[in-house]
C-alpha cells in the first residue's frame, strides 16, 4: 500500500462559516506542503486558495501559513505520511481559505492608486 499524507486544510473566507476539509494525497519522501497543496489544487480540489510565488523571489514569504500550530512556509516544511493542519496567518486579514493580506497597508494604497491612475 502506497503512503499518503492527509492535509486538513481549515477553509471559508469572512462572513461565511468556516470548515476544514480533509485532502488525501500520494506522499513521497521530500515534498514540502506546498507541492501537497498544489497537487490538491491540481487533482482534487480547484476551488481551495493558496498563494504562493516561487518563482520570483521578490514575492517570497507568499507561502507563509501555520502548520500543526506553527507558522512556517509551506515550500520549506516537508510533508509527512500522517495529518498534517492547516491554517491561515492568525494576526493577517484573512482573504479565503490560506489566503491572508501580506502587504502591509500603506502598498496595499499606493497600489490602488496606482492602479486607478493608469
Amino acid at each position: 500500500m502506497a503512503a499518503t499524507a492527509n492535509l486538513l486544510v481549515h477553509r471559508g473566507e469572512p462572513g461565511r462559516e468556516k470548515s476544514v476539509s480533509r485532502y488525501e494525497i500520494p506522499y513521497s519522501p521530500g515534498q514540502s506542503v506546498l507541492d501537497g497543496l498544489r497537487y490538491v489544487r491540481a487533482h482534487i480540489d480547484p476551488t481551495l486558495s493558496i498563494r504562493y510565488s516561487c518563482i520570483n523571489a521578490n514575492s517570497c514569504k507568499e507561502c507563509m501559513i501555520v502548520i500543526d500550530g506553527k507558522v512556517d512556509y509551506a515550500c520549506t516544511v516537508r510533508l509527512e505520511p500522517r495529518d498534517m493542519v492547516l491554517e491561515p496567518l492568525p494576526n493577517k486579514a484573512h482573504l479565503r481559505d490560506l489566503v491572508t493580506e501580506i502587504a502591509p497597508p500603506d502598498e496595499r494604497l499606493a497600489t490602488a492608486v496606482k492602479n486607478r491612475n493608469s
